[in-house]
């Protein structure tokens, strides 16, 4: 059995489950951003700063965001595995990805967290 020193001990049900619940969130924040859209009369800079400033939209959207993180990076992961067969290219270009989704993580918190009403 191989065991690649860069999976941090998880296994291949942990990954299907994390990305299964992973997806469902985001298909759950989807399906309630186009309903807001559709549903909404106009969309002005109030409206928007509003549905924002709300604690439950602001922890939703956090949440979507963290999924797409672990999504992504499973997702990246799986495929580099799969082929990128030189191991410091592929340790490359792991860090880089992890770095990006980080960072689209915290500019997602500087940017909805401090969001207040109109």
């Amino acid at each position: 059995m191989v065991k690649a020193a860069s999976t941090f001990g998880r296994t291949g049900s942990h990954d299907f489950i994390l990305l299964r619940a992973s997806a469902i969130i985001m298909a759950l924040y989807t399906i309630f951003m186009v309903s807001f859209l559709v549903s909404a009369d106009a969309i002005t800079y109030a409206t928007w700063t509003n549905l924002f400033a709300h604690l439950g939209m602001k922890i939703f959207t956090m949440l979507a965001l963290t999924a797409v993180l672990i999504h992504g990076w499973i997702g990246i992961f799986q495929v580099l595995t799969d082929y990128v067969k030189h191991t410091g290219l592929r340790a490359f270009l792991q860090y880089a990805v992890c770095v990006a989704l980080i960072v689209y993580w915290l500019a997602g918190l500087l940017v909805v967290w401090p969001v207040e009403g109109v």
